[in-house]
């Protein structure tokens, strides 16, 4: 996939959680019928694997509620804001824990993982350049060099 105007990397934080910011992404660009085809199969919170349903379980919040939400518009905080006074606040332990696992996710998984994260790295042409994550794979895949900007150490 090539890079996708309007949709951020998903080491990008909002508040203190990584991937929120690329979930909100995706909710305005499908709203407007722009997120590539090849996105939908995993917006939302249909399949629990997925970002988007991991993230909206971390939040206690449903996708449904959260697309509503951010359609009726404000900033990306206030979003936040929102889902935090809906599905609760998040210590500074529950998001590092968050973050920790979302950018680490894909690196000494599950074989299932593990294996899926390297059929998309070999599908996308993408071997030989030292990514480890499903954050590393989305970034390359769509354009961005997060190994080098190292965004992993911003995320904390």
């Amino acid at each position: 996939m090539a890079h996708v105007p309007g949709l951020r990397s998903p080491y990008e934080k909002v508040g203190r959680i990584v991937y929120f910011g690329r979930m909100l992404d995706k909710i305005r660009l499908h709203a407007v019928g722009n997120l590539p085809a090849d996105y939908i199969e995993n917006l939302g919170d249909a399949s629990p694997g997925v970002f988007d349903a991991r993230c909206c379980r971390f939040l206690r919040v449903a996708f449904a509620e959260i697309s509503k939400r951010v359609l009726e518009g404000g900033t990306d905080a206030e979003a936040l804001a929102w889902v935090e006074a809906k599905g609760g606040p998040r210590s500074d332990e529950d998001c590092l824990v968050w973050n920790s696992f979302l950018m680490k996710r894909g690196w000494h998984d599950p074989a299932s993982n593990t294996d899926t994260l390297r059929r998309r790295i070999r599908e996308g042409g993408l071997e030989g350049r030292g990514l480890e994550t499903f954050f590393d794979y989305i970034d390359a895949d769509e354009g961005r060099d997060s190994l080098s900007a190292k965004r992993w150490e911003s995320a904390y």
